[in-house]
């Protein structure tokens, strides 16, 4: 039995998701992001006490076909954008989730946007420009390499769009997020701070 889960995004949902089944006794057979295969089948009354148990943590099972697209859309591009070790990858965003679900974009797009509220672009931008606060936070990497990363067409295109979605440019974000923090190839004498 297939199970779509709603908020399930990270690897701690992954683990949260797999003790809560794990508790009831349920025996899975397979688990990521946003779907769980459990071994055998459940009853209508399973499936009840299932989703209470997932509700108590945060947790929603899918049952209408069109959320479960909009939700295989979501975990896909989170999966994509906060969790890829195969990064850059310039295949088009389009293709990408065509492939992985073996729905034609335009369907996709008109399901998504019908529910949502927002174009499936709109919301890959959200992601990207989430990651990127993330990134610019720990000031480990610089705007061209957190661009490369996110896969921009360059620093320019990624110093643009977030400047658009969030009001600032990276370098001014980072300045409000962090005003004193130094880079730490520039702390060498702490004395001085005092």
């Amino acid at each position: 039995m297939t199970l779509s889960i709603k908020n399930m995004v990270c690897n701690r949902c992954i683990r949260v998701v797999k003790e809560d089944l794990e508790k009831l006794g349920y025996s899975i057979e397979s688990i990521k992001l946003g779907t769980v295969v459990l071994k055998g089948m459940i009853t209508e009354e399973d499936l009840t006490t299932i989703d209470k148990t997932l509700s108590n943590s945060g947790f929603e099972i899918i049952e209408d076909h069109q959320k479960q697209i909009i939700e295989s859309i979501k975990t896909l591009v989170i999966e994509h954008i906060h969790h890829s070790k195969t990064k850059p990858t310039y295949q088009n965003f389009s293709d990408f989730l065509s492939q992985k679900l073996g729905m034609g974009y335009s369907q996709l797009s008109k399901v998504f946007s019908s529910i949502e509220g927002i174009t499936i672009e709109k919301y890959i931008i959200l992601q990207k420009i989430e990651r990127m606060k993330e990134l610019l936070i720990y000031e480990e990497m610089t705007l061209g390499e957190i661009a490369f990363e996110l896969g921009y067409s360059s620093s320019s295109h990624a110093s643009n769009q977030f400047k658009k979605v969030i009001g600032l440019s990276p370098s001014d974000f980072r300045k409000l997020i962090n005003p004193d923090r130094k880079p730490i190839d520039k702390v060498n004498d702490i004395s001085s701070e005092s």
